[in-house]
C-alpha cells in the first residue's frame, strides 16, 4: 500500500503559525497538524503514515517529537499501528468521514446554489450541451438494466494479442502516432471496408480516431467555422449534435422520412459546411437512405463545396438482404468523410473507431489528429490489427450476426403477439435496436419513464428530435442481452404499453 505523502503538509502548517502560537510544543503542533488532516479527509481511513524515522527526516525534527505525536493519535484513536506492519489512518473513522463529508458538500452545494446559479457559470454552447443529460434520454440500452451480454467476445484470444505486443514492448508502440495510425491496422481497415461496404479508400486516407465523436469533432473544427450551417436528420443521432453545439456551428434540422433525410426539404438559399447522416441505417428511426435522395445529396454537396459527414455507425450488423453499399462509394467528387467504430462489434471502452478522408484532405487531418488529439493507443491498434487480419473479426460478427438477427425476430414476435394492431415497427433488418411507433396522441417520454420503474429501459422518439413534425415511440435495445431474456423482456414491456393504450383509449370514447 502507497504511503500518504504528509511531509509537505505538516511543514506548510508548521509554517504557517503565526507569532502567538509558536509557544505550543513541537509535537503537539505536528499532531494538531496530521488530526486536522484526518478530519477534513486529506488523510482517508486506511491511508498509511510513513513510519516516524523517515517523518522526522523529511521534516528536520528529532524522532522523538514525531514519536511524541503519533502516541497521541494512536490514543485518541485517530491512527492504528502494530509492530511490522506500520501506522494506518483508523478504519473506524471510515463512516463518520463519510458522512461528514456527504454533510459538508452538501452544504457547499447549498451554499453554491444561494450565491449563482449553475447556469450562469456556462457558456452558450455549455449549456446546449447540459440540458439533457445523454445517459437518461438518449443511449439505446437493453431491455432490462445492467444485463449486457460481451459474454461471446473472444477475450481470450484478445488477450492472448495484446499480452503479446506488451512482452515485446517496441519503443515505437509507445510513442505517440503521427501518420494516423498504425499502418498495418489502417490497411486491414482499408482492406475490410473495400470489400464489405464498398467504400473507395487507400489505407493512406484512414485516420484511427478515439471514437465517432472524436472523429466529428475534428470534421467540425478542420472543415467549419463558428456560425457555419450544419444539416443534421431530424430526428438524429444525440451524440453529433452535442459535438456540433459544442464548436459553436449552427444546426438546421432536416426532415427524415421512409426514404432518409430529405435534401429536397432543406433551404437551399442558406447551404450547409456540413451534412451528417446516417444514411445505411438512420439513427434512430432505421430507414435506409434510398438511392435517388443519396444522389442528390452528393449533387448538392457537390454544387455548394459542403462535406457530407457519413456515420456508417452499425452497418455490419445486417440480418437479411444484400449488404448495402456505402454512400462514400457513390461520391465521385470526393466530398464525402466515411466514418466507422469497433465500439459495436467489440466492446464499447475499446474506444477505437476511424474515418476516411478524401485525398486532398489526408495531410491536414493527420496534422489536425496530431496536434489537437495526441492520438495513441498503438499497442491496442497493433492488437486489433492482427485481430482482424487473422480472421477473428470476421468470425465474431458472423457469431454476432446470427445472435442479433435471432434476437430481433424474437423481440419483434414477442411485441407483436401482445399488441396485435397497435405494434407498428421500423422495417428494415438492420442494427442493434428497433423503433415500436405509438400513436401521435401518446406520451411516450412519460410511457419510457414508467417502464423505468419495472426496470425496463427503453428510450422515447421524441426524445430525439429537434424540429417538428415530431413523432412518438420507443427505441428499444436488443442486442446486450441474453437471448432467453429478450422475449420474455418484449412481452412485459408489450403487456405495460398495451395497458397504457387501451386506457388511453377508455378515456378518450369517455
Amino acid at each position: 500500500m502507497a504511503v500518504a505523502p504528509i511531509a509537505e503538509l505538516i511543514a506548510r502548517d508548521l509554517a504557517n503559525l503565526v507569532e502567538g502560537k509558536n509557544k505550543i510544543p513541537l509535537h503537539r503542533r505536528v499532531y494538531n497538524s496530521v488530526r486536522t488532516a484526518i478530519l477534513s479527509q486529506q488523510l482517508r481511513a486506511k491511508d498509511r503514515l510513513p513510519s516516524t524515522r523517515d517523518l522526522a527526516q523529511d521534516l528536520g525534527l528529532s524522532r522523538n517529537t514525531i514519536m511524541a505525536a503519533f502516541q497521541q493519535l494512536i490514543a485518541e484513536g485517530y491512527v492504528d499501528a502494530s509492530i511490522g506492519s506500520g501506522t494506518y489512518v483508523a478504519q473506524a473513522l471510515a463512516c463518520n468521514s463519510k458522512r461528514s463529508s456527504q454533510v459538508r458538500l452538501s452544504k457547499k452545494i447549498n451554499s453554491s446554489k444561494e450565491k449563482i446559479s449553475p447556469e450562469a457559470l456556462l457558456s452558450y454552447r455549455g449549456k446546449l450541451l447540459t440540458a439533457q443529460a445523454a445517459e437518461a434520454f438518449f443511449e439505446v440500452q437493453p431491455l432490462q438494466p445492467a444485463r449486457t451480454d460481451f459474454s461471446i467476445f473472444p477475450f481470450k484470444v484478445w488477450q492472448r494479442l495484446q499480452n503479446k505486443y506488451w512482452r515485446a514492448a517496441e519503443s515505437a508502440l509507445l510513442d505517440y502516432s503521427s501518420a494516423g495510425g498504425y499502418a498495418p491496422l489502417t490497411l486491414a481497415i482499408a482492406d475490410y471496408l473495400r470489400v464489405s461496404r464498398s467504400v473507395n479508400v487507400l489505407p493512406e486516407q484512414v485516420m484511427i480516431t478515439a471514437g465517432t465523436q472524436q472523429s466529428i469533432d475534428l470534421c467540425a473544427r478542420l472543415l467549419a467555422d463558428t456560425g457555419d450551417t450544419v444539416w443534421i436528420e431530424n430526428p438524429c443521432y444525440w451524440a453529433a449534435r452535442k459535438v456540433f453545439y459544442a464548436n459553436g456551428l449552427k444546426l438546421t434540422a432536416i426532415t427524415v422520412d421512409e426514404e432518409g433525410l430529405s435534401p429536397l426539404a432543406a433551404p437551399l438559399t442558406s447551404p450547409p459546411k456540413l451534412v451528417y447522416v446516417t444514411p445505411s441505417h438512420q439513427y434512430p428511426t432505421g430507414v435506409v437512405m434510398s438511392l435517388a435522395r443519396r444522389r442528390k445529396l452528393l449533387e448538392i454537396a457537390a454544387q455548394t463545396g459542403s462535406w457530407v459527414l457519413e456515420d456508417d455507425y452499425d452497418a455490419e450488423f445486417r440480418y437479411a438482404g444484400r449488404p448495402l453499399a456505402s454512400l462514400q462509394g457513390l461520391d465521385t467528387h470526393e466530398r464525402t468523410i466515411y466514418m466507422g467504430t469497433f465500439s459495436k462489434v467489440m466492446y464499447p471502452g475499446l474506444r477505437l473507431a476511424y474515418m476516411v478522408v478524401p485525398v486532398a484532405l489526408i495531410e491536414p487531418f493527420r496534422c489536425g489528429l496530431y496536434d489537437l488529439q495526441r492520438p495513441g493507443q498503438l499497442m491496442t491498434q497493433a492488437a486489433l490489427a492482427e485481430f482482424i487480419s487473422a480472421g477473428y473479426f470476421a468470425n465474431h460478427l458472423r457469431k454476432q450476426r446470427l445472435l442479433y438477427g435471432n434476437r430481433r425476430k424474437l423481440l419483434s414476435n414477442a411485441l407483436k403477439s401482445v399488441l396485435g394492431p397497435f405494434c407498428v415497427l421500423s422495417p428494415n433488418e438492420t442494427g442493434i435496436h428497433l423503433v415500436l411507433y405509438l400513436p401521435d396522441t401518446v406520451d411516450d417520454v412519460a410511457i419510457a419513464q414508467y417502464c423505468a420503474q419495472e426496470s425496463l429501459s427503453v428510450r422515447a422518439l421524441s426524445s430525439y428530435y429537434i424540429a417538428p413534425p415530431i413523432k412518438k415511440g420507443l427505441v428499444i435495445g436488443y442486442a446486450y442481452m441474453s437471448t432467453d431474456s429478450v422475449a420474455l423482456g418484449g412481452r412485459r414491456l408489450a403487456h405495460l404499453i398495451l395497458g397504457i393504450l387501451q386506457n388511453q383509449l377508455k378515456t378518450v370514447s369517455q
